[in-house]
């Protein structure tokens, strides 16, 4: 008589149920420092979104590359962790196993992934290449493109660079999906505020409370637009 077969566990639920973990702490996070952290605990929140939606696609096919980049994301967002670990050795680690994942399989989740370890490293140059690898790799991926135009202009912020950033952000306002469109108003106005030029900041966060109003970055362009009338 023949064994029976036994089904396979998805992973699915289980990531479910981290991710929207990780948006609850997230959301927690963003209310306890919404006028400060919006945009990027928005951008973050997203990013979850993203993954979230690789990891049900991916619960079926059960390859290697899959599950090292599940392992490597749960390092990279410091669930289930044995032992505690230094914030530099967390993402060193997790840009380990992404980089494995990537090397099994070429995915723009590993290549994203990779990319924000380095940037939360403070490895910025890497970040950068890393995230121009993706876009050139793969130009059609409507989940990761936007996102790597976002964290770009991010880490040309960090590296001092505000005209790179302002260029990687209007390349997003204007991507062929209009993914995010709200988000790249918010932080261009943030960052021609910061440069001086408190007008053509306030026209960014006008036109993001007129065109977005379901935004939920609105509250913060409302919030900037009386700063400037008070």
């Amino acid at each position: 008589m023949p064994k029976p077969i036994k089904k396979k566990v998805v992973k699915k639920t289980t990531t479910e149920i981290e991710v929207k973990g990780v948006i609850s702490r997230l959301k927690n996070y963003a209310g306890q420092n919404k006028n400060v952290f919006i945009g990027a605990i928005g951008a973050l929140v997203i990013s979850a979104a993203a993954i979230t939606g690789f990891f049900i696609y991916s619960g079926d096919t059960k390859n290697k590359a899959e599950n090292l980049t599940y392992e490597a994301y749960k390092i990279y967002y410091g669930l289930y962790q044995k032992q505690p670990i230094t914030k530099e050795e967390q993402y060193k680690k997790a840009a380990e196993i992404f980089k494995k994942a990537y090397d099994t399989k070429k995915s723009p989740v590993s290549l994203y992934y990779i990319a924000n370890c380095y940037y939360e490293m403070g490895k910025y140059e890497d970040a950068l290449n890393t995230l121009k690898e993706l876009n050139q790799k793969f130009p059609d991926d409507e989940r990761f493109v936007p996102l790597s135009y976002y964290k770009m202009a991010m880490v040309s912020l960090k590296k001092g660079n505000s005209d790179e950033a302002l260029k990687f952000l209007d390349i997003l306002y204007n991507y062929k999906t209009g993914a995010y469109k709200d988000l790249s108003l918010l932080e261009t106005g943030k960052i021609l505020d910061a440069i001086g030029k408190a007008e053509d900041a306030k026209k960014k966060y006008e036109e993001l409370t007129k065109t977005f109003p379901q935004s939920p970055f609105i509250e913060e362009a409302r919030g900037r637009i009386g700063e400037k009338k008070s």
